[in-house]
């Protein structure tokens, strides 16, 4: 039971991002460029957590899909740094 709070860690910042913006799952699916599901994205903003490499795969269908260039530490809080850029 222990592993499974772990793995669980609530909403992230990208689902806060994402809110803001009036953005959905499907956005994302659609602006990115490599192959990623509604389901990986509902996981990144319920607090799921991820692999490092699909983290990278939401992060850069995000970036694409806002123009910005958001960091890791920005999208999941067991991440460094925050903020736009």
């Amino acid at each position: 039971m222990e592993e499974e709070q772990e793995r669980n860690l609530g909403e992230q910042p990208i689902a806060r991002i994402m809110a803001e913006r009036g953005m959905k799952a499907g956005d994302l699916v659609k602006a990115s460029t490599e192959q990623i599901t509604y389901k990986m994205v509902s996981r990144a903003c319920k607090g799921r957590r991820l692999t490092p490499h699909v983290q990278v795969k939401i992060r850069n269908a995000l970036n694409a899909a806002t123009g910005c260039s958001y960091s890791l530490g920005e999208l999941f809080t067991y991440q460094e740094g925050r903020g736009c850029r």
